[in-house]
């Protein structure tokens, strides 16, 4: 194994650290330098204490505006935790069971079985063992411009990857279902509940759950992406339609308050009991298991909106959260009384150095150099991924042409769960895709090799992906075949390769 481990009982007996380590602004700084992050900002929370809370580098890449504390990051999958404890006041109340069935509340709610949407509950939902996969990945967000109650009404069409309970998946679209409970209980929205009675109680003041309730001038950071080996800032995305899993955005000081909540006396807050004892017993009790990954020692598992494991020896609760171009840790251990919370506007896995390098030194243990640990790992993957890209590209046989004219390729294409697809030309004769009748989702056709094409997208966030006309009897386009990308190996590298993806077969309507 790669670590040791110190038992909870010799945190007891061993004196540890009240403080955050004194070169951590000095280790962050040069991170940022050798890791070519814009800016950063971190926090560290520590028996009910901000004890250390900064901000580091720019706001934006070209500009002078620094990150400070004060910065709005967008969280991501953090907003899960907030959803899953929304949901644990209407428990508190008695307006709602974690077990209760989803279509109790949402009565138009279907998944691919009627069997299993009767039966599949608030709990499968919050704890990722729908057997649902992932519908797009973060490349391009499932229609953008399209409302929550369209994106629920399509799961239907969704085939599982698992059967119900039968093991972990990750799957954003169930957490917007679950999020969708509470209008259907209370007549409120998510995001008005959410700032109401989880916002409003630990003043968060400045933290939102749209990006469209940021001002241009706001002290707010832009996301960056590394491409084509150069970081570059990048537009921001609207994700409100999956607003319940992932539309958050806050500043490190006030997460912080958010991670108090969950520390000490776990529900309460400054003496004020805001979610009851039972209700954050649940949230933080495993639910799904999950394989464990030997970084994470001998316990991994999901709870109700966050990770729980174990590292060197003690009981850790985490959650990321990764949107275009910032990505977010946020880890709690319970037994130090501690948390830490770093958010960068690029990503960069120098953020879990950060988080190691505080947890080593809360447990009294100093020997890793995470910094080096990450660093040469990460440049072994960037050497092996590129390797794979390379021997993709090598297989290319670009000079196989396409079977039809372009024009021939034009029209209307539909699939039940991704609904509209349509091929344009541009000015020149080119082939460009559009999805859903949405402007921002354009991406330019590039011939690969015989009828197959790379979409090279508008937006330079959304990087690329193969599609490939499928063609019919008498030289007839019959429909297209879209990769989606679930997951990449490694974003820096490209949106492929990629281990986890999903090929959709558009038919042509018109």
């Amino acid at each position: 194994m790669l670590f040791c481990y110190i038992t909870a009982c010799q945190i007891g007996e061993t004196s540890l650290p009240d403080a955050p380590p004194d070169n951590l602004s000095t280790f962050i700084e040069e991170g940022l330098e050798q890791w070519d992050i814009p800016g950063m900002a971190v926090a560290v929370i520590h028996k009910d204490s901000v004890v250390f809370a900064e901000g580091f580098g720019v706001r934006k890449l070209g500009e002078p505006d620094p990150v400070d504390e004060h910065t709005l990051f967008g969280v991501a999958s953090i907003s899960k935790s907030f959803t899953a404890a929304a949901l644990g006041l209407l428990v508190e109340e008695g307006r709602i069971d974690w077990d209760d069935p989803i279509v109790d509340y949402l009565p138009d709610f279907q998944l691919y079985d009627p069997w299993v949407t009767q039966k599949i509950t608030i709990r499968d939902a919050l704890t990722h063992r729908s057997g649902l996969g992932r519908m797009i990945g973060n490349r391009l967000q499932y229609m953008t411009n399209r409302d929550r109650d369209e994106l629920i009404y399509r799961l239907r069409y969704l085939d599982p990857e698992a059967p119900l309970r039968s093991g972990y998946i990750y799957n954003n679209m169930m957490y917007l279902v679950a999020g969708q409970i509470i209008p259907a209980i209370t007549g409120q929205s998510w995001d008005d509940f959410v700032t109401k009675r989880l916002f409003s109680p630990l003043g968060m003041d400045r933290s939102n759950t749209s990006i469209t309730q940021i001002d241009d001038d706001e002290n707010a950071a832009w996301p960056h992406q590394e491409i084509r080996g150069e970081v570059v800032t990048i537009p921001r995305r609207n994700f409100d339609n999956a607003g319940p899993a992932a539309s958050i955005n806050t500043s490190v000081t006030e997460l912080a308050q958010w991670v108090r909540l969950h520390l000490g006396e776990p529900g309460n807050y400054e003496s004020t009991r805001l979610i009851g004892e039972e209700v954050m017993l649940e949230m933080h009790s495993a639910q799904t298991p999950i394989p464990v990954d030997q970084m994470y020692g001998d316990v991994r598992a999901y709870g109700l909106g966050w990770f729980i494991e174990s590292y060197r020896g003690v009981r850790t609760e985490r959650h990321g959260g990764a949107t275009d171009g910032i990505n977010t840790t946020m880890i709690l251990v319970p037994e130090l009384d501690l948390g830490v919370i770093v958010v960068s506007n690029t990503f960069s896995v120098f953020r879990d150095a950060v988080v190691y390098k505080n947890l080593d030194h809360y447990l009294g243990i100093n020997e890793t150099d995470w910094n080096q640990f990450y660093r040469e790992r990460y440049e072994r993957d960037y050497q092996k991924q590129i390797a794979l890209r390379d021997s993709i590209h090598e297989l290319r046989m670009a000079r196989i042409d396409t079977s039809l004219p372009l024009e021939r390729y034009t029209g209307r294409y539909y699939d039940d769960l991704y609904a509209e697809l349509e091929v344009l030309q541009d000015d020149n004769g080119n082939l460009i895709l559009r999805f859903w009748e949405d402007d921002s989702l354009m991406a330019d056709l590039q011939h690969w090799e015989g009828d197959r094409f790379r979409a090279i997208w508008h937006n330079p966030a959304q990087r690329e992906k193969f599609v490939e006309f499928v063609m019919g009897r008498r030289g007839v386009v019959e429909g297209i075949d879209v990769t989606y990308n679930l997951r990449p190996n490694l974003l820096q590298v490209g949106a492929y390769p990629s281990d986890y993806t999903r090929t959709v077969r558009y038919e042509k309507v018109e």
